[in-house]
């Protein structure tokens, strides 16, 4: 049976990485395709997909891709509603949502109300309403598979010991490019060497994140939900050589653990064919070249995002909602040269301090009041920097 696929964030680095793994496998189909306004990378995969339907959230550069694309068959789609749109396309089996930060959380929403099989690489969706979100899915009896490498480990290592009893996560990070640097030190670095990340090819923002650490600290709030695992429970581990992607403990101490190469395009692709393992492209991994696997306790003094991450998850209601919304901003405020590596941490426990509604979050009718947390931290953190 051909599996139709919707790609969400179609022209990130996910949503190539994504296109490229589907290649592998000519029994799936591209029915839809949804970016923000990149829409030079977007003509060639219409090309060469030929999708029923494309979205372009900016609906100046979705009216100059008709233009381009008079006479194909794909129908161009205009407006953040039309990204929504993308997600719960009636002819669509599985979609991937790719879509970097709180942008992503209307479609996730939809494609799991239209009952979709959803591969989930934007984790801000259970960041800001993972309570929401999972509840939802279970209402609808859509499953909810994880493309992040290390919610796919996990994933991976859980298979097999449904009914035993986990004792611990052990969530993976390189420590990214400043493993290591005191706070003194972070202070000096600069945007260009802050994009240069040790192992991963990821876009700009989740780049910044890796080297705040914040991508963890978002990656153990969306495990928490995922998994359904108390935060005490989880725990991450710096691991330079990004070989192990994550582990499970088990109650009687076993380690069950993931390994691969640093290859987006595996977790991917275990999504897509999810439980089965077919052949495909991703790299191998070369134990003759694997000198060594270290572990290390995260610096939460020099990273402090990790831990902020952490309180979010403990204070509950808004507050990781708050947070994510804090982080985009300043992380923006930092790509535009407008602020140090630092600040962006500082700027973000201001915004959470300066936050005084705590909500228990689990009774959302809809995603509204997430978004609206989301638009405070936002104004907060350009209020505090100007």
């Amino acid at each position: 049976m051909i599996k139709r696929v919707s790609v969400l964030g179609c022209t990130g680095s996910i949503g190539v990485q994504a296109l490229d793994t589907i290649s592998w496998t000519p029994e799936i189909c591209v029915v839809a395709l949804a970016c923000k306004s990149d829409i030079d990378t977007l003509e060639r995969q219409i090309i060469t997909w030929q999708p029923d339907i494309a979205a372009v959230e900016d609906t100046g550069r979705a009216l100059e891709l008709k233009h381009r694309l008079k006479g194909v068959k794909t129908e161009i789609l205009a407006g953040k509603q039309a990204v929504t749109q993308a997600a719960g396309y009636e002819q669509t089996d599985l979609v991937i949502n790719s879509i970097v930060g709180i942008a992503g959380l209307p479609p996730t929403v939809e494609a799991i109300k239209a009952g979709k099989i959803l591969a989930l690489a934007n984790k801000e969706s259970l960041v800001t309403a993972g309570a929401y979100v999972m509840g939802l899915a279970r209402e609808k009896g859509a499953a909810v598979l994880p493309v992040d490498s290390e919610h796919s480990a996990v994933l991976q290592c859980l298979r097999g010991n449904e009914g035993n009893a986990i004792s611990k996560l052990y969530l993976t990070a390189s420590g990214g490019p400043f493993r290591g640097y005191s706070r003194e030190q972070l202070k000096k670095v600069t945007l260009k060497d802050t994009l240069k990340h040790p192992t991963w090819s990821m876009g700009r923002k989740i780049t910044v994140d890796s080297a705040t650490l914040m991508n963890k600290g978002l990656e153990v709030i969306e495990a928490r939900y995922l998994f359904d695992i108390p935060p005490e429970r989880i725990e991450a581990l710096v691991h330079p050589q990004s070989v192990i992607h994550s582990m499970v403990e088990y109650a009687d101490g076993a380690v069950m653990a993931q390994l691969g190469a640093p290859d987006m395009r595996l977790p991917i692709q275990y999504a897509l064919h999810y439980p089965k393992r077919l052949p495909g492209g991703a790299k191998r991994l070369d134990f003759n070249t694997v000198k060594a696997l270290t572990f290390e306790a995260p610096d939460t003094g020099a990273f402090p995002c990790l831990k902020l991450a952490y309180q979010a998850l403990e204070d509950g209601g808004m507050y990781p909602a708050v947070l994510n919304g804090a982080n985009e901003a300043a992380v923006e405020l930092f790509l535009n040269s407008r602020i140090s590596f630092t600040d962006i941490a500082e700027l973000i426990e201001k915004s959470l301090l300066a936050y005084n509604v705590k909500k228990a979050g689990h009774g959302l009718d809809s995603i509204d009041e997430v978004l609206a947390a989301d638009g405070w931290a936002r104004e907060k953190v350009l209020e505090l920097n100007s």
